[in-house]
């Protein structure tokens, strides 16, 4: 295979594990009381989180995870609970009124660059890890980086290059979070957060179903860790 066609293949496997069009939403949610200009530069500082911590992964990625002992499956039950705990958050005020207070008041006199440095650190984790970047992105880029490896340089290159494309789309995708604001207005937001919190606690309990499925052998069936193998990530 070409490098432009392994390229085109880790992005769209990428593209797809990542989801940035679906992540609109969830980001819209998280920042409904920032300014625009506060708005632009979280979306920049995540799609650069995203790059940063991909590229990470891509080379360093199976030496880490053999270092610490660690396996895919315990990363996916650690996210599955704090994917859990951020949904149990969405469905409750605070998550809502959060950044609404802070604009109101609590960070009326920072600049926008500081109030959008303290929006993104509330954002990390787990909106960053590993609701964006969670174990089946990291899986790939580990399992594509084994793969190009054998490419050389050039095959490194065309991973850097997909990554970068990828990042550059979760930039595109979240900078048009404050259209969909105005759109669905406060009470829209206020159900979409609801309805999202119920749908991520469902997604952290079935990354814990299958990250205990595969630590273990024979306790839950398969057709319950994957119900939809034609669709799973």
């Amino acid at each position: 295979m070409s490098y432009v066609g392994l390229a085109v293949n880790f992005f769209v496997a990428l593209f797809a594990l990542i989801d940035p069009i679906g992540m609109v939403p969830l980001f819209a949610a998280a920042t409904p009381g920032a300014t625009p200009p506060a708005r632009r530069r979280i979306a920049v500082y995540i799609s650069a989180l995203a790059f940063a911590f991909l590229l990470f992964f891509y080379f360093t990625g199976v030496a880490l995870l053999k270092y610490f002992g660690i396996s895919i499956d315990a990363f996916r039950i650690a996210g599955g609970i704090l994917l859990f705990r951020l949904g149990l958050v969405m469905m409750g005020d605070e998550f809502t009124t959060k950044f609404e207070d802070a604009a109101e008041g609590g960070e009326a006199h920072l600049s926008t660059a500081a109030s959008a440095r303290k929006h993104f650190e509330r954002l990390i984790v787990p909106f960053g890890m590993p609701l964006l970047i969670g174990p089946g992105a990291i899986s790939a880029v580990i399992i594509y980086a084994s793969a190009n490896a054998e490419a050389g340089w050039p095959g490194a290159a065309a991973g850097v290059a997909a990554i970068f494309a990828v990042s550059v789309t979760v930039l595109i995708a979240f900078l048009s979070a404050g259209l969909i604001t105005r759109a669905l207005g406060r009470i829209g937001m206020t159900v979409v957060v609801r309805v999202l919190g119920l749908i991520l606690c469902a997604l952290a309990v079935q990354f814990i179903i299958v990250g205990v499925s595969g630590a273990t052998a024979g306790i839950i069936r398969g057709s319950v860790a994957h119900p939809y193998p034609a669709h799973s990530k």
